[in-house]
């Protein structure tokens, strides 16, 4: 087993038993391991801005630390933990190479689509588990339509989202993913997840 591999399995340990992940995370994120394939998908998180307004956070990784963080609160509630904290972790890996700057905005267009493949190709140098890895790609590529379905937005597609994705998996990691900013209203957001639920329903 090389040192990469080694790594992964520590990640995920961690993902699975800490309360706050994102403490070890934080920790090894400036190691060397960081700047190789694949590990360096998320050391670009660090390298990729949002836009303030909604991410007064500032950058994807510290964005997506925040989210493993409410992942790993609510990961029991989730049918599989692991599939559950490893797209939590993957969710915006697609934001790098679909971030730009447009009119004097920041905007990451497909991102989920993108990170969608981006996360299958990361897993997919660790493990051969084509179900895992299947799993945690299809949460990556929806985990927009909590948006695009509460705005009514052209993107929604509750119909092909439904036949991929368990709705209420899928729910609970835009629950984390809402979350995952500063100044988040757990209050509304708890609402905004039930109203997703409820119109994916119909």
């Amino acid at each position: 087993m090389d040192e990469k591999q080694m790594l992964f399995i520590v990640i995920n340990n961690h993902l699975l038993q800490d309360t706050k992940p994102s403490i070890f995370l934080n920790n090894i994120s400036s190691g060397s391991s960081f700047m190789e394939y694949p590990f360096i998908m998320l050391q670009k998180l660090k390298e990729t801005e949002q836009s303030p307004k909604y991410h007064p956070e500032g950058n994807v990784w510290n964005h997506t630390m925040l989210v493993i963080d409410n992942a790993a609160q609510v990961k029991h509630k989730t049918s599989d933990a692991r599939v559950f904290m490893w797209a939590a972790l993957l969710h915006d890996i697609g934001k790098p190479d679909t971030t730009k700057k447009r009119n004097g905005k920041i905007i990451s267009y497909d991102h989920d689509k993108v990170g969608a493949e981006l996360a299958e190709k990361f897993l997919k140098e660790f493990t051969n588990e084509i179900n895992f890895i299947g799993k945690v790609s299809r949460l990556v590529r929806w985990h927009m339509q909590i948006l695009f379905v509460l705005k009514s937005l052209p993107f929604e597609d509750i119909k092909k989202m439904k036949e991929q994705v368990d709705v209420n998996e899928l729910a609970l990691l835009g629950f984390c993913d809402r979350m995952g900013r500063l100044g988040a209203d757990r209050e509304k957001e708890e609402s905004n997840m039930k109203l997703f639920l409820q119109k994916c329903k119909l």
